[in-house]
């Protein structure tokens, strides 16, 4: 019996790597069969054997202890204490929970259901309920599974290493819900690092960083008959309302629940004509000034508003409310918290060695090591666990310029060219078109957005073209003409018409989303109601004038929250929305001017129902700068309008128009109603091609053909 202790001593190494091969129940001759425990520290040790408490023998001073039990002992007929008060079956005694198979498909990069198998999770294991643990660390010395069920002594559960996978595993039975953990590694070097779970579907809230065991397949879904709809992107309108969910609405100091958040924002977005919602991320992170984008849970939604079944029971209202619901994914790149990725085993395991390539000179973070299969499947897995658990109907990828181009953020000399010697990050790249084509393949409804702000060719092109795959891309470029139109006085912007136009050379290259998001009223940006000129009337006019043309051009539309609210500050992400500012006229008739023309959008299809095809808009008049006035014509399939933009706050009594093709013109919305604070200059009808023009103003017409 010592001989095993001496070899504990002599060979710690292969006792680590294979604690299994010495530990549990084994053979001992012909006749018997021994069962052996390691507590280190423990001066006698006591386990449960056929009902009864027995004592085992202390073998040697590394804590192995030993018992002789009959030959037709199993597994079954005995348990150890997993902590005090505590029996549970030996650890030891199981197989692997990781098989070859899994090994292959990892190495492979091609494990596309990874958040089945690695990582915490809770399950049923031959027989008997615990919790498997399984960690990728290839160049860890040894690893140990720490928590409160063993005082969080690294000495206490070894985990066994498979083959050369680089995977470390264990079972350890009677963990349940809520079991606090984290994985202790001894790196090569001989450091002690302690780390959580990459994989872990649930986290401590912040400060503290333990993994959570949770489970995700408890909540009972009712969302069949949305998840079960053939969605053509194409023949419905998209209004997404962009969303930091712990700074939307809150209870005083504190966040509301993903429940109570459910019915309030779903209630919203009906009453407000909003067809999604986009959600910054909400992957757990432990800096909340990071709004959600450094991102050290890529499997756990955060705690701050509640459980997983909470979130899962969010999404799931949403959905029976007809809401889809997209979230921001941040692949780009992770933060450098002693917890998290960052040189996980020691050594540079998720992200690049050199710094020229390994670190976000914008962010001061680590840049994933997308040619590396392993990374690159915990990635994919990522994405895929959010559409499949939580039902996610799509994903808008952030960052996506930082990922595409080697130089991004850096000066000459600062970056490292590609084979080629060019400055794209060509393994980035196929990163990139596997992780659309696996969606497309397994999820063939799930939007893929990109937030890219180049001018990369092909973003939205299909794969089979050379295309990266996605199905939407932001408008950057749109945003950034539009916002520096507005923000001009308008005695200046007959000059400036071209910051309009140009867009419309464009626009039919790639398959655009609009946006009016978050980054654009953080920072000192101001927000969208600050940055319009004039006076409060003139501010309130532009904001509406601004809103309306973002809805009449071509593109799906987002929204960042508090705009329809008249914000006169920043967004603040530690504060909610200001929603006693609807204690006031003026911004009550804003908020109801955002509902009024959300829905008249909506329902008029013309304004969507070509949003991709160049059939779907025609110019009138994009030359009249010295009205400052835009007039253009969206199609439908079967109808169409007319839409006219007076960007000064000049009024036009008679306004001449050319629609010699028109038999008659409709007025059907009118940015300039009393009703939302405007000076009621409306067309109740059109005569001889001549309008009153009202200022600052978005009027749309009904065309009936001759």
């Amino acid at each position: 019996m010592s001989i095993q202790s001496n070899k504990i001593a002599r060979q710690e190494e292969s006792f680590y790597a294979d604690p299994h091969a010495i530990l549990g129940l084994h053979p001992a001759g012909e006749t018997q069969k021994i069962i052996r425990l390691w507590k280190p520290g423990a001066s006698y040790v006591r386990f449960e054997l056929f009902g009864k408490m027995v004592e085992a023998q202390k073998v040697g001073g590394e804590g192995l202890f030993e018992r002789l039990v009959p030959p037709h002992t199993t597994c079954k007929d005995y348990r150890v204490y997993l902590y005090q008060g505590v029996l549970a079956h030996d650890p030891y005694v199981f197989w692997p929970t990781f098989s070859p198979f899994d090994a292959y498909l990892f190495g492979k990069g091609v494990h596309y259901q990874l958040y089945e198998v690695m990582g915490g999770r809770l399950c049923v294991h031959q027989g008997i309920a615990g919790a498997k643990f399984t960690l990728w660390a290839p160049n860890a010395h040894r690893v140990a599974l720490v928590g409160d069920f063993n005082l969080w002594d690294g000495r206490a559960h070894p985990m066994r290493k498979m083959g050369t996978s680089g995977v470390w595993e264990l079972f350890v039975p009677g963990l349940e819900p809520q079991e606090k953990y984290k994985f202790e590694i001894r790196t090569a070097k001989g450091a002690l690092l302690l780390k959580a779970d990459p994989y872990a579907l649930f986290s401590e809230r912040r400060p503290q960083t333990a993994s959570i065991l949770s489970n995700v397949d408890q909540h009972s879904w009712q969302d069949g008959a949305w998840m079960g709809q053939k969605r053509d992107r194409d023949a419905f309108p998209m209004l997404v309302y962009e969303v930091h969910l712990d700074s939307w609405k809150r209870r005083g100091e504190h966040s509301l629940n993903y429940r109570e958040l459910a019915i309030e924002l779903g209630n919203y977005c009906k009453k407000m004509g909003f067809t999604h919602v986009e959600l910054m991320p909400l992957l757990e992170h432990p800096l909340d000034e990071s709004w959600g984008y450094q991102v050290t849970g890529f499997f756990a939604v955060t705690s701050r508003m509640g459980s997983v079944q909470d979130f899962q029971f969010f999404i799931d209202h949403l959905h029976q409310m007809g809401i889809g619901v997209i979230l921001d994914w941040v692949p780009a790149h992770f933060p450098m918290d002693e917890h998290a990725l960052a040189q996980f085993d020691g050594t540079y395991l998720y992200e690049h060695e050199d710094p020229l390539r390994g670190i976000h000179p914008h962010w001061n973070t680590c840049i994933f090591n997308y040619g590396r299969s392993e990374v690159s499947n915990f990635l994919i897995a990522s994405a895929l666990f959010w559409l499949d658990k939580m039902h996610i109907d799509g994903l808008r990828v952030d960052a996506v310029a930082s990922m595409l181009y080697l130089d991004y953020g850096r000066e000459a000399g600062q970056w490292i060219p590609n084979c080629f010697g060019g400055n794209h990050n060509l393994e980035a790249i196929e990163w990139i078109k596997h992780l659309n084509a696996i969606i497309r393949e397994k999820f063939p409804f799930a939007h893929r957005i990109a937030e890219e702000s180049t001018s990369f060719l092909g973003v939205t092109h299909p794969l089979e073209q050379g295309g990266l795959g996605f199905t939407m891309k932001w408008n950057m470029g749109w945003m950034n003409d539009t916002l520096r139109y507005f923000h001009k006085d308008p005695l200046f912007r007959s000059f400036h018409q071209g910051d309009l136009t140009f867009a419309l050379v464009y626009a039919f290259s790639e398959r655009y989303i609009l946006p009016l998001s978050h980054d654009e009223v953080v920072h000192g940006k101001a927000s969208l109601l600050s940055k319009m000129p004039g006076d409060d009337w003139q501010k309130f006019a532009s904001l509406r004038l601004l809103y309306s043309y973002q809805l009449t051009q071509v593109g799906k539309k987002l929204l960042f929250m508090g705009a329809e609210l008249g914000q006169w500050e920043e967004w603040n992400c530690k504060q909610e929305l200001p929603w006693h500012l609807l204690h006031f006229e003026r911004h009550q008739q804003l908020q109801r001017f955002f509902q009024e023309i959300n829905h008249f959008y909506l329902g008029c299809s013309a304004l969507w129902e070509q949003d991709f095809n160049p059939q779907g808009f025609e110019w009138v008049d994009c030359s009249d700068r010295s009205n400052c006035v835009l007039s253009y014509l969206r199609k439908g399939h079967s109808k169409m309008v007319f839409v006219v933009h007076n960007f000064t706050p000049n009024y036009v009594p008679e306004y001449s128009i050319r629609l010699p093709f028109a038999a008659s013109l409709k007025e059907v919305f009118n940015t300039d109603r009393k009703e939302y604070f405007g000076s009621d200059k409306l067309n109740s009808t059109v005569h001889n091609y001549k309008i009153q023009l009202a200022p600052l103003a978005t009027l749309i017409f009904e065309v009936v053909s001759v």
